[in-house]
């Protein structure tokens, strides 16, 4: 574990990913750490660039242009809550769990949702959480879903 790194937090836009987030910046607000937000992607995962239309494929820096963009819009309420928290925000084109540990590499460490976008809801530990965990070369902090104000339900 580098004390001097950045924590990485993986995003995918789910409210697991929301709160990792939200967790992630506060212990860094807590140490002093920088932040890099890390949003993998797939060319099937992507919104559609701007530049596409019928016929034309756009390139993939087309593709990380928009995802960046997308990102940037999701995350800004999030960092408006730690403006004295140092972000970068990176889209590497990849699977989410080889990227966040390619991210750990350099990293003081790395927080993750439970769950993201994919899978099945019913799983205690999603793919990507679970591939972190096993792989990352440094601490990882797996963010559990966070309960209501009511408290859990009694169904």
């Amino acid at each position: 574990m580098d004390d001097t790194g950045a924590i990485v937090i993986g995003y995918d836009d789910s409210e697991f990913a929301k709160n990792a987030l939200r967790k992630g910046l506060w212990l860094a607000a807590q140490l002093g750490a920088p932040v890099r937000v890390v949003r993998a992607w797939t060319i099937s995962a992507a919104p559609r660039p701007r530049t596409w239309e019928p016929g034309y494929v756009p390139p993939v820096e087309d593709f990380a242009a928009e995802v960046m963009d997308q990102l940037r819009t999701q995350v800004a309420p999030l960092l408006a809550e730690h403006p004295e928290v140092a972000v970068e925000l990176v889209v590497p084109h990849g699977a989410a769990g080889r990227e966040l540990v390619k991210a750990s590499d350099d990293a003081r460490l790395v927080v993750v949702g439970s769950r993201g976008l994919g899978g099945f809801a019913g799983l205690l530990l999603g793919s990507v959480s679970g591939e972190v965990v096993e792989h990352a070369r440094c601490d990882v902090l797996v963010v559990r879903q966070q309960e209501s104000a009511a408290g859990p339900s009694s169904e």
